[in-house]
């Protein structure tokens, strides 16, 4: 096939988007990666590492990242990673989950409207408050169908005894609170656990100026409330809530509070500057661009042998740009996945994709 082009600008409708090729591996939503290790299904996991990562696993990152991996580990304290887009530093949190088998990654990402309170957990007190009346109307009509009096049942017009009813004709379709609080991916994070869980807090600096400081009682104390629960505590001891995992899990007491405190990876751009008393609490990591043999072990866990082979210009080219000039590292899986699919096209058109694809990100517009 020597024209690569699905979409040509003709203007006539035609079939050609059937010959799509496959995705990139990186770009796969449809299935988690064959073979992956126990606790470790998460396909973003899987497009991370790359669909050939048993390749890769013998590449070691940087001593200073291992170090300060194995630091945060055995201080129970949260590692902060920064440094430009693309150097990998979302990855680390994945690669350590793999290896360690330490299960899905919980990820949190952050823009400007995230709050403390997305990453423990919401309270859906507007869908409560809907099924509740939906389920009083549904007995209003059936009181009325059978000559009783529709109203006997509305003196809990405020559902303030939903939890405590043991008996009466709507307590087995109640779902009670539990059924409307999900724990966020910090929430989740904090559980009890035999092994600590690992949670990607991405992006961190495109946060407002209070989530960092409003984090630090939460990291320090590895414990939050849910005064919801709370309140009900005398009566419902223990009540099941969905977690970020999609599962049910126990809270006791409205307190959620850890055994294992997680591996948590909050990821910067650099783009601001974080509170003294944040760093503080955090195992510092500052990540540089991948070299040669960073970016041939990437490409390989991709794209396999042959993607380093063919791709050596390109990767050449990737390294030997100008110094301070920023470009990521998926730039050049693109271009190298790209050009892969154009084997017939004109050298001309191959450079021109790359061209396409491995813009410096930090040019000014």
């Amino acid at each position: 096939m020597n024209d690569w082009r699905i979409y040509r600008g003709v203007g006539q409708p035609h079939d050609g988007v059937r010959r799509l090729p496959e995705p990139p591996p990186w770009r796969d939503f449809t299935r988690a990666q064959d073979g992956a290790s126990a606790g470790s299904q998460d396909p973003s996991g899987a497009r991370r590492l790359g669909v050939r990562r048993r390749r890769a696993e013998n590449y070691a990152p940087r001593p200073a990242e291992v170090d300060a991996v194995n630091a945060a580990l055995y201080l129970r304290r949260p590692l902060l990673v920064t440094g430009n887009p693309g150097t990998g530093k979302s990855t680390l949190a994945y690669a350590v989950a793999h290896e360690l088998r330490l299960g899905r990654v919980l990820r949190w990402p952050i823009v400007s409207r995230t709050t403390l309170q997305d990453g423990l957990y919401r309270y859906d007190a507007i869908g409560r408050l809907q099924d509740v009346q939906l389920e009083r109307a549904r007995g209003a009509r059936v009181a009325g169908g059978n000559g009783s009096d529709p109203g006997a049942g509305n003196d809990a017009a405020d559902g303030s005894d939903a939890e405590g009813r043991a008996d009466g004709d709507g307590a087995d379709r109640d779902p009670g609170i539990g059924a409307y609080i999900r724990l966020g991916p910090l929430g989740t994070a904090l559980l009890p656990s035999e092994l600590p869980r690992v949670l990607l807090i991405d992006e961190l600096d495109k946060s407002d100026l209070d989530l960092p400081n409003d984090l630090l009682n939460t990291l320090e104390e590895g414990e939050f409330a849910i005064p919801e629960l709370e309140r009900v505590a005398d009566r419902q001891p223990v009540v099941e809530v969905l977690s970020h995992d999609s599962g049910r899990v126990a809270v006791h007491g409205g307190r959620i509070a850890c055994t294992n405190f997680p591996l948590i990876v909050l990821t910067s751009n650099g783009e601001r500057d974080f509170p003294a008393p944040l760093l503080r609490r955090c195992v510092q990591l500052e990540l540089e661009p991948p070299g040669e043999e960073q970016l041939t072990a990437m490409v390989e866990a991709h794209l396999g042998e042959e993607g380093v082979a063919a791709g050596q210009d390109l990767i050449g080219r990737f390294l030997d740009r100008e110094p301070g000039e920023v470009m990521a590292a998926d730039q050049l899986l693109n271009a190298l996945f790209l050009t892969q699919h154009t084997p017939h096209a004109e050298r001309l058109t191959r450079e021109r994709i790359a061209d396409l694809l491995m813009q410096r990100l930090d040019r000014s517009r």
